[in-house]
């Protein structure tokens, strides 16, 4: 079941508002000894994650299929950038970090009851329902949380205001409606922010010579221009001109911090060359997450900014927010 990205938390009754934690999306499912989690691409993160397998095993509940959230905490916060860290090839790696940083489930809907029960066209509240079932059968401690809700949009709106590493926003959830999978029938909501950048560098598009990217740095205290992430909203009628007015700034080396390397996995861009230039233009921007001081998604072109100094755009504004410590200690503790 997938979210549509809306501006603001839903009017009315009959919502259930919960955390959209900050980690990886997956289905866990167990018949008899069989078990597996699978990401929402449909690929198995079992083998990256044996920590869950073996508590999934030793639950004393099957059938079910269940829905949550693979995370990684780190102290007061979860990590995102940690649980990328696990996908690695070599198991030798896996077993390590399964022991060092083991992950947790978080666990927010249920598919399939104990009972064997096909629970998807069931309402959220009877889902529900069926989940506090299991998880209370799961026992206290272990590599299972359970997401709190709330029926109140105040506190929802609380939850957002104070969203930093932990959450990555609030799901809004029809009580009434259905597990529609495949289907954007919940809501999301993010805490946008904006930051003032340095355009460090730009990519071509893949099949063209016309921009395709613009690659943001902030300074840090030492004065290095770190690279901080991209931006690709450019209007197509508007890539020709800024294309020429970007290549009449070319010019080593662009980034004198972190640099951009080639596209990682969770990258849509196809190549990893890119263009430097003098640090001259600045841009307001749009960003939603950040993971390890870098923008996690890319971000939105909000407009040039003539008026502002290069130098003046610094990392502080990237600082992390208050932990929403208690609204963690939920799920977590």
């Amino acid at each position: 079941m997938e979210a549509k990205l809306v501006g603001a938390l839903p009017a009315g009754e009959g919502w259930q508002f919960e955390p959209k934690w900050d980690g990886f999306r997956c289905l866990a499912w167990r018949a008899g000894d069989e078990v597996e989690i699978h990401a929402k691409s449909g690929n198995s993160l079992g083998r990256y994650f044996p920590e869950i397998i073996e508590a999934l095993r030793a639950a004393p509940v099957a059938p079910f299929v269940l829905d949550g959230e693979l995370t990684l905490p780190v102290g007061d916060t979860l990590s995102f950038e940690a649980l990328q860290l696990r996908l690695h090839p070599a198991p030798s790696r896996i077993r390590r970090l399964a022991s060092e940083t083991p992950a947790l489930f978080i666990l927010f809907d249920c598919l399939l009851g104990e009972t064997g029960e096909d629970l998807t066209g069931a309402p959220l509240t009877r889902r529900r329902s069926a989940l506090e079932r299991i998880f209370a059968r799961l026992g206290p401690r272990g590599r299972f949380r359970l997401t709190p809700f709330t029926l109140e949009a105040r506190e929802a709106q609380d939850w957002l205001d104070r969203a930093g590493g932990a959450l990555d926003g609030v799901v809004a959830k029809r009580r009434e409606g259905p597990y529609a999978a495949g289907k954007r029938d919940m809501l999301k909501i993010k805490r946008l922010r904006t930051a003032d950048c340095v355009v460090g560098g730009f990519r071509y598009e893949s099949a063209s010579r016309l921009v395709g990217s613009l690659l943001l740095g902030l300074y840090d205290e030492a004065g290095r221009l770190n690279h901080v992430g991209f931006t690709s909203a450019i209007k197509d009628a508007e890539r020709g001109v800024l294309t020429r007015r970007l290549e009449a700034l070319v010019e080593a080396p662009g980034f004198t911090g972190a640099a951009p390397g080639g596209p990682s996995r969770w990258s849509n861009e196809r190549t990893g060359e890119w263009r430097p230039l003098r640090p001259e233009l600045v841009v307001e921007v749009r960003y939603d997450h950040i993971t390890g001081q870098r923008l996690r998604h890319g971000a939105g072109l909000i407009r040039w900014r003539p008026d502002k100094a290069p130098g003046q755009c610094r990392m502080d504004q990237l600082e992390a927010e208050a932990r929403p410590a208690a609204l963690i200690a939920k799920a977590i503790t």
